[in-house]
């Protein structure tokens, strides 16, 4: 079987942890090459990347023009862009992948042709010190039991079995011409975005789930600790499914999860009611099949919303 992974490493000022992280993927037999794009850093890691490539010449460097800082999704797209292996994975420049990280998923890309990617759990390294509940909620981060890859959009979407890593997962380069690229407008949110996708329109199977097969760096500067962050990008996260299960034409029933969503979050800003209207009318502009469905009937705002359940919308 011919298996190439390549693996992409965006790195924004991680001189700390980039050189383990470039180290952990090169040891990995199945691993053919490394990408690193580097991501407007003003710290030593661009020194420290063009070393490790002076050193082994299956690390490939990559910058964004004018050596911008473009943001993870933007950076990972321009990885896979130009990867060259039939296999893509991903690694965080502060995490970093254990021995063996990908004999096991070959072995199941072996056994079942028709996938289309496997995911694995994940741990975690703590660069600092943590309290006995931070480390057992992170030691073994993963989806809890095997999934038909049927039924995976709904346990992701419901949490019900527990995520997985984007550290954890080996994919077919073909994935993304089927769901596109990552969506470069979401700083954070932007993995949980393209695992969804995957869900819907791919097949994904558990590989390794009561162990690591990578640990993830955990410092003071996580972004997933930002949950400001998270509060803006979830809703464009569901916007932007909103609208791409539109074109792809994905299960009428399934688009309305991410509409009941969009809803809840917009009713917490508690906005005058002309302002649900036109944010409504703007949002299914972009998906204008939907604007005329019953879904388009159900969730406009005037019927939507009740001036019994929602007095300050006309106040």
């Amino acid at each position: 079987m011919n298996f190439r992974v390549s693996v992409i490493i965006p790195a924004y000022n991680a001189e700390k942890f980039i050189e383990k992280a470039i180290h952990s993927a090169l040891q990995q037999d199945e691993v053919s090459e490394v990408i690193v794009v580097n991501d407007g850093s003003t710290d030593k890691t661009g020194d420290i990347i063009k070393k490790i490539q002076n050193q082994n010449a299956m690390v490939k460097i990559y910058d964004h023009e004018h050596n911008a800082n473009q943001g993870r999704s933007a950076s990972r797209n321009l990885g896979i862009e130009n990867a060259t292996g039939n296999y893509i994975a991903f690694l965080d420049a502060d995490d970093f992948y254990l021995p063996n990280r990908f004999e096991n998923d070959k072995k199941l890309f072996q056994l079942h042709s028709t996938i289309d990617g496997v995911y694995n759990a994940i741990g975690a390294h703590f660069y600092r010190e943590s309290t006995t509940k931070e480390f057992e909620k992170l030691k073994l981060f993963t989806i809890n039991k095997k999934i038909d890859p049927e039924n995976l959009f709904e346990a992701l979407i419901s949490g019900k079995y527990g995520y997985f890593s984007i550290d954890g997962l080996t994919l077919k380069k073909s994935v993304f011409q089927t769901i596109g690229k990552f969506n470069e407008n979401l700083l954070v949110s932007e993995d949980t975005d393209l695992f969804w996708k995957m869900a819907l329109k791919c097949r994904l199977i558990a590989g390794i789930l009561d162990k690591p097969v990578a640990k993830r760096g955990v410092h003071d500067k996580n972004v997933f600790n930002r949950t400001e962050l998270y509060d803006i990008y979830d809703l464009k996260m569901y916007e932007s499914l909103y609208v791409w299960s539109s074109k792809k034409h994905i299960d009428i029933n399934t688009i309305e999860r991410f509409l009941e969503r969009i809803w809840i979050i917009q009713f917490r800003k508690k906005k005058k009611l002309y302002l649900y209207i036109i944010y409504w009318i703007q949002l299914n502009l972009k998906s204008p099949r939907l604007l005329l469905s019953h879904l388009g009937i159900k969730y406009f705002p005037l019927i939507r919303l009740r001036k019994n359940l929602f007095p300050y919308l006309y106040n």
